[in-house]
């Protein structure tokens, strides 16, 4: 049997930890930025190594000098919310790399129940 789901856009903007916007990290912008257009959520995920536009490698290895690791922020959203989104995201991420990409979400509201379960799976009675 397979969930139902919804239709949905992921948006993910790739950066680096020491990007600042106006003495704020990057990162935490995007998602308060987020936060206030009222889309569904978003996470931030740091990386333990990666490489961008400068070719220069970003590693948390012990011995590297580097401390300016990758770091993505992700949105998920309805495709017409995430769009509407995207200008006020644009002058944040200049040198950043954002992608979008289709996606279903699996969740509240989508997941089918056994008949005669609770939201928890079990029977109430």
């Amino acid at each position: 049997m397979t969930s139902p789901t919804r239709r949905a856009l992921r948006l993910t903007v790739y950066t680096g930890e020491n990007d600042t916007w106006h003495h704020r990290p990057l990162y935490s912008e995007i998602v308060h930025r987020a936060h206030a257009a009222g889309l569904a959520g978003a996470s931030v995920f740091r990386g333990v190594e990666g490489f961008g536009a400068s070719s220069r490698i970003h590693t948390s290895r012990l011995l590297s000098l580097s401390e300016d690791l990758p770091v993505a922020v992700v949105v998920v959203d309805t495709e017409e919310r995430v769009r509407a989104f995207l200008p006020r995201l644009g002058e944040l991420t200049r040198d950043a790399l954002v992608t979008l990409d289709e996606c279903e979400i699996v969740g509240p509201g989508t997941v089918s129940r056994p008949a005669g379960t609770d939201a928890e799976g079990e029977n109430p009675s």
